[in-house]
């Protein structure tokens, strides 16, 4: 059996906030949301289906914010910001018990659970699209970075919006022989 091994930070709270540079890979790295064209991506179906799949996220999750993030052909790379829940959101959103003041919420979600819902989310769209019912779509795992300052924020939003134009020089293009 082969034992994987973690790259998260050990003692890190993954709930906690802060910003996080992330990339999922579909399994085999297969490319299926699109393809790259005179160096920008052109999502197909499928890769509109994980475009709203990621943006559901921060609509269903309120300590959840997305920054910038592209879909590639068989990828997707982006930043996920795990802020401090606005209280006043969850006031007027009614969920407060009703004997007290304060919200009666479930913890937030961490990131690799945030993560796990996406790819649910997206994977169930596109096999209800393609009749192949329980078929995974993602790779396990994915890989993440703790973006520490506003120099790597920068530096991850230039990584993330440049990608297209690499992708014959990017690691997960299935046509470049490792």
């Amino acid at each position: 059996m082969i034992r994987r091994t973690s790259n998260r930070l050990q003692g890190w709270n993954y709930a906690d906030t802060a910003a996080y540079f992330v990339t999922i890979v579909v399994r085999d790295r297969a490319c299926i949301f699109g393809e790259i064209v005179e160096g920008a991506m052109v999502v197909n179906r499928f890769g509109s289906i994980v475009v709203d799949s990621w943006q559901w996220l921060s609509g269903q999750y309120d300590h959840v914010e997305l920054d910038a993030y592209i879909v590639m052909p068989n990828h997707l790379h982006g930043i996920v910001v795990i802020t401090e829940e606005d209280e006043t959101k969850k006031i007027e959103s009614g969920n407060v018990a009703a004997d007290d003041s304060k919200p009666n919420l479930p913890l937030r979600k961490p990131l690799g659970r945030l993560i796990g819902a996406f790819k649910t989310v997206s994977t169930k769209q596109i096999n209800q699209f393609r009749s192949t019912p329980a078929e995974s779509i993602w790779q396990r795992g994915f890989y993440d970075r703790i973006i520490r300052n506003e120099a790597e924020l920068d530096a991850a939003r230039e990584y993330i919006l440049g990608n297209p134009a690499k992708w014959e020089e990017d690691a997960e293009n299935p046509s470049i022989t490792p």
